[in-house]
């Protein structure tokens, strides 16, 4: 956990600067409207089309079709909830990350040299097949939602998953090489995961979570470069500037 409080601290630290921010708000303000717009035009479909299949229709066959309704409804906010985060994250991941990625390199991680492969395709196809992976996720757990506390659990896992697959690879593509991210990857499992599942447990807090996307892709590339510097045998673990 050392490492991951390491990279969010230094996310903390890097929002000192204006220019940051305008990445974080990016794709936070386009993902409010996305979930607005669904929320007024799609909600009451989706709603309709979630009772008419299981396991609501399970429920509402044992009587109990007012659990069916609430559900329902949640399902409908979760889905239009987890729609929005998956737009804010492709662009986050496609657009957002070079930046900060460039920022970054240039500045707090000048020491750690880029060998990797800079390819806009590569990372594409990573994020993109990421979010099929996630939406499949998202709907084959739907019959699962019937146990209580599972459609809050597996959304939350699904999205930390989500995050770990698409930004720990765009963190690292342009300065590992092949043979450093698998390594980085095998080693950092666990801390990665944790790193993800932090920034979906904080996309669940009203307001905040709509910045998660750029936060994470910040702090993903903070904990990628200094994983890589480590592994390099040059690690001065900073703060802003201060060595510990």
């Amino acid at each position: 956990m050392g490492d991951v409080m390491l990279a969010l601290m230094r996310s903390l630290a890097s929002l000192r600067s204006g220019k940051v921010w305008v990445y974080v708000l990016v794709p936070a303000l386009l993902s409010l409207v996305l979930w607005i717009a669904l929320a007024v035009w799609g909600l009451g479909a989706l709603v309709d089309w979630l009772l008419g299949h299981p396991p609501m229709t399970i429920l509402i066959g044992w009587g109990v079709a007012w659990l069916a309704h609430i559900l329902a409804y949640l399902g409908g906010w979760m889905a239009i909830f987890a729609c929005a985060y998956l737009t804010a994250s492709l662009l986050a991941a496609l657009v957002i990350m070079p930046l900060m990625l460039k920022r970054l390199s240039e500045t707090e991680y000048r020491d750690v040299a880029p060998m990797g492969k800079d390819s806009f395709v590569a990372a594409a196809v990573n994020s993109v097949f990421a979010s099929i992976l996630f939406i499949a996720g998202w709907l084959l757990t739907l019959p699962l939602w019937i146990v209580p506390g599972l459609s809050l659990l597996l959304p939350m896992l699904l999205m930390a998953w989500l995050n770990r697959r698409t930004f720990a690879y765009d963190a690292l593509s342009m300065h590992a090489t092949a043979e450093e991210w698998r390594s980085i990857r095998q080693q950092h499992k666990g801390p990665l995961f944790m790193l993800g599942l932090t920034m979906a447990l904080l996309a669940h807090i009203p307001i905040i979570g709509l910045l998660v996307p750029a936060l994470a892709a910040l702090s993903f590339v903070h904990y990628g470069l200094e994983a890589l510097r480590r592994s390099r045998g040059g690690a001065l673990v900073t703060i802003e500037g201060e060595r510990l």
